[in-house]
Parts: C-alpha cells; sequence; structure tokens
C-alpha cells in the first residue's frame, strides 16, 4: 500500500512514447488547452480510461447490478457536466479527452472571458484571483460540476474584483474585438 504521505503517480505514459501521430496530438491538446506539460494531459487521460472501464464492465454485470452501476457513473457524470440528462451507457463510453478537458477552471475562464488567452486564465488562478461559489481555488485542472459553473467569477479579495480594473478593461475590449472579426 504505500506510505500515505508518499505521492503516487496518479497517470498512466503513454505505451509508445515516440509514435509520431500520439506525440502531435499530446502537442495539439496542450496548445489548444493551455497544459503545463505532458503530464497533465496524461492525468486526464487516465480518469477518462478509469471512466469508460467502469462502463465497460457494468455491461457484463448481471441486469440489476449493471442498471445500479449504470445510474450511479451516469449521475456522477451529469453532476460533473461532462453528460447531459438523457445520457445512457454508449454516451459514457464515447466520451472524449476533450470532453473533460474543456471541464477544467482554466479553460471555463477563458471560455467565460474573463481572461484573454488560457495561460493568462491560468496565471489568475495560480494568483488566487479567482473563485468558485465565494471559494478561492487556485488549481487550474479544478473540474467546475454543472452547478457550480455559474458561480465563477473574480475573487472577492481580488482587485480585479473592481469593475474598473485595468486588466478587466483590457480583457473586454479584446473580447469585443474579437467579436467583430
Amino acid at each position: 500500500m504505500g506510505d500515505p504521505k508518499k505521492k503516487h503517480k496518479r497517470y498512466v505514459t503513454p505505451e509508445r512514447p515516440y509514435d509520431q501521430a500520439a506525440l502531435m496530438e499530446e502537442l495539439r491538446l496542450i496548445g489548444a488547452y493551455g497544459l503545463r506539460n505532458k503530464r497533465e494531459l496524461w492525468r486526464h487521460r487516465t480518469q477518462l480510461s478509469k471512466i469508460r472501464r467502469i462502463a465497460r464492465e457494468a455491461q457484463s454485470l448481471d441486469p440489476a447490478r449493471r442498471a445500479e452501476v449504470e445510474r450511479r457513473l451516469i449521475r456522477r457524470l451529469q453532476h460533473l457536466g461532462l453528460l447531459k440528462r438523457e445520457a445512457t451507457i454508449d454516451d459514457v463510453l464515447s466520451l472524449r479527452i476533450e470532453d473533460l478537458l474543456e471541464r477544467r477552471l482554466q479553460t471555463l475562464i477563458y471560455r467565460k472571458g474573463l481572461a484573454k488567452s488560457l495561460f493568462q486564465a491560468r496565471q489568475l488562478i495560480v494568483h488566487g484571483h479567482i473563485s468558485v461559489k465565494g471559494r478561492r481555488v487556485r488549481v487550474p485542472s479544478y473540474w467546475v460540476k454543472a452547478d457550480e459553473e455559474a458561480e465563477v467569477d473574480y475573487s472577492p479579495l481580488s482587485p480585479l474584483s473592481v469593475k474598473d480594473h485595468p486588466l478587466r478593461v483590457e480583457v473586454a475590449s479584446a473580447r469585443m474585438a474579437g467579436d467583430r472579426r
């Protein structure tokens, strides 16, 4: 089991580390979602793999147990905002890595227009300028749940909470320039 104080790997590395197509896909995802390194991507891939494994194993269970496992899994993924209301186990199996990366706090900050870029979104989070449900969150990879999404905003303790802060004005003007194109 190991010492609880010791950090353990939370990801699985690729089986073929020098596969050209896989390397290019990893770099595309890292750039598209502003990830710090490949370990972040591998961690999300491992989480997706675990979710899909649970769904596949549920299909092989007896019908009563299967219905219970499927219901719990789908409810959990709906709570995380990864699935819609009428989702089935096939929807779980068709989840992609992009679906998980879209639920990260860093991506949502950028998509909501609170930052000019994904990298600035990451910086704002790490520096403590962002809060979720009034609680300061400093982890860019935090999965924002469906009910928390509307409550993501600047932290009340941050100087950015003031409407006329220069950075907020700059982000708003950049957003308006992007809408005109």
